[in-house]
């Protein structure tokens, strides 16, 4: 169920040896079971270094005539996805590497993808939770009840926290029909003003797209060839150019979705405003499949500074959220740190966490 993984210390001699903190990883078959590791963890002052929900996979509920669906942590997303959509609805979320990423990962992550510019993110369909704190108590939170307002809204401490306040175990979402349809289409262009009066374009029109990114991957970027698989299954793919000045385009990447007749509306306008060639979302998987050694970095900014981050960049390879102001990249200068609620962070910590038994804040 566990094993020790290190051993620390901030003394030396004598004293660091009643000081030796064991750096756990668990592995839990049950909740019962974790808590009782955890609360062990708690009472020794041992440090827990990961813990791996591989066993705590089911669907624990799906009401389709209510939208609603409860799983457990360890389930992959991209699993989860698959049960879901047998019914015709799933959760519209779209984060990379979903068939590796859990359902706790993606909560702890706070992760998403292109779609998160018309669907929003996982914070958005989280209505419940279930959670192990640091003495081994289990805390739940909200309901399987879509309008659920009573009380503080608990669940959202813990996304994005990275698992340092505890251990999510359970998950219930509120869910969307899979549409009818959804298409992409992209257009180039050779400078970044121009990328960005096109993208300014469009957020002044009338269009709703579920997708708007702005990318300069090259096309000579190495990759795994076999496609990162859609939650909504395949998508058109368009064949392009491969010459120098297409790995040196600014491309602007629009996806539409609903009901057929509105997408091909859609695109009809889209095409009046200049983006007709058919594209899918495969600068995303460039992107995060690459061979670079250069690690991905997350850069976000106000909508209205995107241009200006983005030029500060230079030439590294990058895939935007237009309208969202997230940049991922490849490489490029160090971002210098901005001042953040730090303080009231270590509070938090510490009231979830006395004895920092988790991972410590990613400050």
């Amino acid at each position: 169920m566990w094993r020790a993984e290190t051993a620390t210390s901030d003394l030396t001699g004598a004293s660091a040896l009643a000081m030796i903190r064991f750096r756990m990883i668990l592995q839990p078959r049950t909740v019962e079971e974790l808590q009782r590791a955890v609360a062990a963890a708690y009472a020794g002052g041992e440090r827990i270094a990961s813990v791996q929900l591989g066993a705590l996979n089911r669907l624990v509920d799906h009401v389709p005539e209510d939208m609603t669906a409860t799983v457990e942590a360890g389930m992959t997303l991209t699993e989860f996805q698959d049960r879901l959509t047998s019914r015709g609805q799933w959760l519209p979320v779209d984060p990379p590497n979903s068939d590796r990423l859990s359902i706790g990962q993606l909560l702890s992550a706070h992760a998403s993808g292109p779609r998160r510019f018309g669907y929003g993110t996982v914070r958005d369909y989280l209505i419940g939770m279930k959670v192990v704190l640091a003495d081994g108590r289990v805390i739940k939170s909200g309901g399987k009840v879509v309008k659920n307002v009573a009380g503080y809204d608990l669940c959202k401490l813990f996304i994005g926290s990275h698992g340092t306040l505890g251990v999510i175990v359970e998950a219930t979402f509120k869910l969307r029909p899979v549409p009818e349809a959804e298409q992409f289409v992209q257009i180039e262009f050779d400078s970044l003003e121009k990328a960005d009066a096109f993208v300014q374009a469009i957020l002044e029109s009338d269009l709703v797209p579920v997708a708007l990114d702005l990318h300069n991957l090259p096309t000579n970027m190495q990759t795994d060839p076999s496609p990162r698989p859609s939650p909504l299954g395949e998508e058109r793919v368009s064949r392009g150019r491969s010459d120098a000045s297409r790995a040196r385009a600014l491309t602007v990447v629009l996806g539409f979705a609903g009901a057929r007749e509105d997408v091909e509306y859609q695109l009809g306008k889209a095409a009046e405003l200049g983006a007709r060639s058919p594209s899918n979302l495969d600068h995303e998987t460039k992107f995060w499949d690459s061979r670079s050694s250069a690690p991905a970095r997350r850069l976000s900014v106000l909508p209205s500074e995107l241009t200006q981050a983005i030029r500060a960049l230079g030439q590294v390879p990058f895939v935007a959220r237009a309208g969202n102001g997230v940049v991922w990249h490849r490489g490029g200068p160090e971002q210098p740190k901005t001042e953040g609620p730090e303080r009231l962070l270590r509070r938090v910590k510490d009231t979830f966490d006395p004895k920092h038994i988790f991972p410590d804040l990613p400050l």
